[in-house]
C-alpha cells in the first residue's frame, strides 16, 4: 500500500453540497434559499424574534433555581460491585476506597465523591469507605457481613 492509494471507507465521508456554483450544480442562482424575503438575505437572525411582539420566552415566568455549588456524586450500585468482584476486578480482602473503585473501572471519575445505592444484590462481605450511601445500601452491606464507612460531611447534608 502506498500513500496515493489511501482512501476513506465507503460512505465514511459524505461529499458536501457546493451551493451557488452555477445552474448545472442543481443549487445555483438562489442557492436553495428561494426568492426574496428575509431568509434569503445575509446577516439574518431570526431566533426567537416575533416581529416586535413580546417573545414567548419573555412572556413566560421564570421557574426554579440551579444551585451553583451543588454536589454531584458518581453513583455505584451494589449489584455492580458484586459483578466486578465475581470477575476478579475487585480485591474484597482489602478495604475499598473511592480511588480503588475508580481504578477497577466501576466509574470513570468520582466527581464530588462516590455514593452507593441499593440496586442489585450483594452476597460478598465488602469493606467500603465512600462519601455517601443510601440507608438501604448500608443495611444490605451489613446483612452480607460487610462494613461501610461514610464520610462525615456527606452524612451531615
Amino acid at each position: 500500500m502506498k500513500l496515493n492509494e489511501l482512501r476513506d471507507n465507503a460512505g465514511a465521508a459524505k461529499k458536501q453540497r457546493r451551493v451557488a456554483r452555477g445552474p448545472g450544480s442543481g443549487k445555483g442562482k438562489t442557492a436553495g434559499r428561494g426568492i426574496k424575503g428575509q431568509k434569503s438575505r445575509s446577516g439574518v437572525a431570526l431566533g426567537g424574534y416575533e416581529g416586535g411582539q413580546m417573545p414567548l420566552y419573555r412572556r413566560l415566568p421564570k421557574r426554579g433555581f440551579s444551585k451553583p455549588n451543588r454536589k454531584e456524586f458518581a453513583v455505584i450500585n451494589l449489584g455492580l460491585i458484586e459483578k466486578f468482584a465475581a470477575l476478579g476486578k475487585l480485591d474484597l480482602s482489602a478495604e475499598l476506597n473511592e480511588d480503588a473503585l475508580v481504578a477497577a473501572g466501576l466509574t470513570s471519575h468520582k466527581r464530588d465523591g462516590i455514593r452507593i445505592l441499593n440496586k442489585g444484590e450483594i452476597k460478598s462481605a465488602v469493606k467500603l469507605n465512600v462519601t455517601g450511601a443510601s440507608s438501604a445500601a448500608i443495611e444490605a452491606i451489613k446483612a452480607a457481613g460487610g462494613s461501610i464507612t461514610v464520610k462525615a460531611e456527606a452524612a451531615a447534608e
